[in-house]
């Protein structure tokens, strides 16, 4: 009986491998969009066509972020 109890409370634990695969996919999205925004508007100061690098960046970003994130949710479907 202790070792149902065990089973139980470690499927329902917050350290669940099926969890922990998801939990950098946020800060993976996040980090990806802010790096883009960033080296965009770097190239802006550099090359003093602001805001135009900036906003295809953070486009960019978005996009090879979300790519990313649903690359990443559909191979651990699998």
């Amino acid at each position: 009986m202790d070792e149902n109890k065990k089973n139980n409370s470690n499927s329902d634990s917050f350290l669940n491998p099926d969890v922990i695969r998801y939990l950098g996919l946020g800060t993976q999205l996040a980090a990806t969009v802010a790096v883009m925004v960033f080296l965009g508007y770097w190239l802006d100061s550099k090359f003093d066509s602001k805001p135009i690098l900036t906003i295809i960046f953070s486009i960019l970003g978005v996009i090879v972020g979300m790519y990313q994130f649903i690359k990443t949710v559909i191979k651990s479907d699998k």
